[in-house]
């Protein structure tokens, strides 16, 4: 698609100097850091709540567990499971709920806080980062990219939430629920599983983050069509390796049990065909739009 000379015109307005632009970049930078270290000020002051949320979905599956096993049952109800951890549904009466964490260094609490708070202050301060490089590389954008790039800023956030939303309230309850059936204890030998905070909580945030990452692939895929890099034949010809790619992704980065891969792999497998569908409409409307100026297909 060509642009307008009106285009050209705002696009060389825009130019400066590098000093100009190293000055600007570090002015943003800035910014970041200053936004990252008040969420982590104020993520580390709420860090024993947003550990308290984190375990909640561990919980419920300890006190269903626990349920199950006085009631001589070996399986449980997944959608009940789901439905605790997400508050739609209240626990057995009686249910055992006092959950233990072990802390087993001096200051491994601490630690584990100022991660938890990190964690949470790259969650917070996410969109004054997508911003910042938003308002460094839009003077180099022409005015239709600018309205192609925008929307962006709030989808892959939004992205994010539903890829976090599928670790805390499927995954892992799931996967807490097996580590728990994994116990044994017969003939005077008991095996119990007493969870360090420090490692569950690792596997939490790198859970939410690999999810959330991995649910950006719409994200990516599109920009890159619209940059011309891929098409949307390319993407379906390499389908069945994109389909392999996945299931080693989701192998590698969840924990080593089927179901969790599957809750992975099968998410972003639905992805890559909305991807496709995402590129074949970039292309359709730019073929319209050249169309419309006369241009060939």
């Amino acid at each position: 698609m060509t642009h307008t000379d009106q285009d050209e015109a705002d696009i060389e307005a825009s130019r400066a100097p590098l000093m100009d632009h190293l000055i600007e970049l570090r002015g943003r930078m800035i910014v970041c850091v200053v936004a990252f270290i008040l969420a982590f000020i104020g993520c580390f002051y709420v860090s024993a709540d947003i550990q308290i949320f984190l375990i909640k979905p561990f919980q419920a599956a300890y006190a269903l567990h626990a349920a199950a096993q006085a009631a001589g049952q070996h399986g449980g109800n997944p959608f009940e499971l789901i439905a605790v951890t997400a508050g739609f549904h209240h626990l057995p009466p009686g249910a055992q709920t006092d959950l233990v964490l072990q802390a087993t260094g001096p200051l491994e609490q601490l630690f584990t806080k100022m991660k938890v708070a990190g964690f949470g202050a790259v969650v917070v301060v996410f969109p004054v980062l997508a911003w910042q490089l938003y308002k460094f590389v839009a003077p180099g954008l022409y005015r239709n990219e600018k309205g192609a790039f925008l929307p962006f800023l709030f989808v892959a956030p939004l992205l994010f939430l539903v890829g976090a939303a599928l670790v805390y309230f499927v995954m892992l309850p799931f996967v807490m629920w097996f580590s728990l059936s994994q116990q044994i204890a017969a003939d005077g030998i008991t095996v119990e599983l007493n969870t360090k905070i420090s490692e569950y909580l690792s596997l939490v945030t790198s859970l939410i983050l690999a999810f959330g990452l991995c649910f950006q692939l719409p994200v990516v895929t599109t920009l890159l069509g619209m940059a011309g890099i891929i098409s949307s034949k390319m993407m379906a010809e390499v389908r069945r390796y994109a389909i392999v790619a996945v299931v080693v992704l989701a192998a590698v980065v969840t924990p080593p049990d089927p179901i969790s891969q599957l809750m992975l792999a099968v998410p972003l497998v639905l992805l890559y065909e909305i991807s496709i569908w995402c590129v074949r409409l970039i292309e359709l409307r730019r073929k319209k739009a050249d169309e419309a100026e006369g241009l060939p297909a």
